[in-house]
C-alpha cells in the first residue's frame, strides 16, 4: 500500500457533534426513542438541523433501522446508510464509514448512533440459543462451541483469559487493576452509572466468578441507552458550533482464522491480531506511533482484553502489559497512558463502545470530567474477540 492511499482520509472528515441519553438499567422507553433523543442531542450540539442531515450509519444489531430513525428526527433524505457487523467491532467502523463518505462527497452530514435497551431488554450477556438457530454460517461456527457450555460471552473470554495467564504469567490482580481503573474514573463522572463508587483491588478479588478467571467485575456492564456521533467534512467543521475533532485515521480488522468471540483454532490464543491489523492502519493513516497518544480509549467489555489490546497495539513488547499495568498510577489521570477516563464500560455504561468515542471527542475539546490536560491526540478502539475497528482523533 503506498504512502498516499494509506493517508488520504486523515484529516479529510471530523466530528462535530455528540450526544447521549442518560444510561441506566431500565430506561422505560423505547429503543427507537432512545436512538430519536441522541440524534437530536448530537445535532443541538453541533449547531445542525434534522434537514441537514443526508446519511445515518449504526450496527446490524441495532433495532433502529435508518428511515425509521429518520422519520423520527425529521431528516427528510438519506443519500447514504450503512450498518456494520460483529456487535461492538462495529463502534469505530461507523464512524469511519461516515468518514468516508463525507469525504469523497457522497454527503455531507452523516450521523453514527446506537441505542438499546441492553439490560431491561434484551440482554447481550445471557445464554442465546437463537445464536446456534441461525440459518447461515454463523449458526454454523456457533454450534460447535455451545453444545460444551461455550454460550456466554464471559465463558469465550475465560478461555482466552485463561491462556493469556499462562502464556504472560498476567494475574488475575492484573486484570483487577483495569477495573479498578475504570471505576475510580466513573466515580468522579456524574454520567456513569458507577459514580461515586469506587472499588478496590480487594474488592474485584472478591467478587464471584462468573467463568474462571472472570470474576463479576472483570465483566462489564449491561446497559440502557444510547449515543449519536455527528461527522462532516473538516472544512465544514470549522464553521460549526464546537471545536473540530479531527478523525487522523480510521480502520477496521479481520485477521487470519477469525471468528466471532472464538477464534480458538489460530497459533496463539492470548493475542488479538484483527486489533493488531487495526493498528497498523491507524499508525500508517495519522503518521503517529503510541507513544505519540496523550491517552487511550481501549474496549473494556472484558479486563483481559485491555492487557492484549495494550500489546497488540504497540505501547509494549508481548507479554509486558502485566507490567505496564502493574505502574503506580500508570492509567490514571497524570500517568503514563490515561485509560477510559470516562470510567469504560466497566464503570459509566456499556453502549457497545460509542460512549468511548464521545469521551474522546470530549477529551480533545478539553470539556471532559477527568480531562487529560493537553490531549492534543487520542486513541479510540472497538470490540475485541471479533473483527473490529479503531480511531485516532486529534485537535
Amino acid at each position: 500500500m503506498s504512502k498516499a492511499n494509506e493517508s488520504w482520509l486523515s484529516g479529510k472528515a471530523a466530528i462535530a457533534g455528540i450526544g447521549a441519553t442518560d444510561f441506566s438499567k431500565e430506561s422505560g422507553r423505547s429503543e427507537l426513542r432512545l436512538a430519536t433523543e441522541a440524534v437530536n442531542l448530537a445535532l443541538e450540539d453541533a449547531g445542525l438541523r434534522p434537514e441537514d442531515v443526508d446519511g445515518l450509519t449504526s450496527f446490524t444489531m441495532d433495532t433502529n433501522i435508518e428511515i425509521a430513525v429518520a422519520r423520527s428526527v425529521g431528516i427528510p433524505e438519506l443519500k447514504f446508510f450503512s450498518r456494520i457487523h460483529y456487535g461492538g467491532g462495529a463502534a469505530a467502523a461507523t464512524v469511519q464509514q461516515a468518514a468516508l463518505a463525507v469525504a469523497s462527497g457522497v454527503a455531507d452530514v452523516v450521523v453514527a448512533y446506537r441505542a438499546f435497551n441492553e439490560r431491561s431488554g434484551h440482554r447481550f450477556g445471557q445464554v442465546n440459543e437463537g445464536l446456534v438457530d441461525q440459518v447461515n454460517s454463523s449458526g454454523a461456527d456457533y454450534s460447535f462451541s455451545y453444545p460444551h457450555g461455550l454460550s456466554t460471552p464471559a465463558a469465550s473470554v475465560a478461555m482466552m483469559a485463561k491462556r493469556y495467564m499462562h502464556e504472560t504469567g498476567a494475574t488475575s490482580e492484573d486484570f483487577g487493576r483495569i477495573a479498578v481503573t475504570g471505576r475510580k474514573h466513573a466515580a468522579t463522572n456524574p454520567n456513569a452509572f458507577f459514580y461515586g463508587k469506587p472499588i478496590t483491588l480487594e474488592d474485584h478479588q472478591n467478587s464471584r466468578f462468573i467463568a474462571e478467571p472472570l470474576h463479576l467485575l472483570d465483566c462489564c456492564q449491561e446497559s440502557d441507552g444510547g449515543i449519536a456521533i455527528v461527522i462532516v467534512s473538516a472544512e465544514r467543521a470549522k464553521d460549526l458550533k464546537q471545536k473540530p475533532v479531527n478523525i487522523l485515521g480510521a480502520a477496521q480488522g479481520s485477521a487470519k482464522d477469525q471468528y466471532t468471540m472464538m477464534s480458538y483454532y489460530r497459533d496463539s490464543l492470548a493475542a488479538i491480531p484483527e486489533m493488531g491489523l487495526v493498528g497498523d492502519q491507524l499508525w500508517a493513516q495519522s503518521g503517529l506511533r503510541p507513544q505519540d497518544m496523550d491517552m487511550a480509549i481501549l474496549y473494556d467489555h472484558f479486563t483481559p482484553y485491555v492487557l492484549m489490546q495494550l500489546e497488540d497495539l504497540g505501547f509494549c513488547p508481548r507479554g509486558e502489559a502485566k507490567d505496564f499495568v502493574r505502574q503506580p498510577g500508570a492509567l490514571e489521570i497524570g500517568g503514563v497512558l490515561p485509560l477510559n477516563t470516562h470510567g469504560g464500560q466497566l464503570g459509566e455504561a456499556y453502549i457497545h463502545g460509542m460512549n468511548g468515542i464521545a469521551e474522546g471527542v470530549r477529551q480533545i475539546r478539553g470539556t471532559a470530567v477527568n480531562q487529560v490536560a493537553g490531549a492534543a491526540r487520542l486513541l479510540v478502539t472497538a470490540g475485541t474477540g471479533v473483527p473490529t475497528s479503531g480511531l485516532v482523533l486529534g485537535e
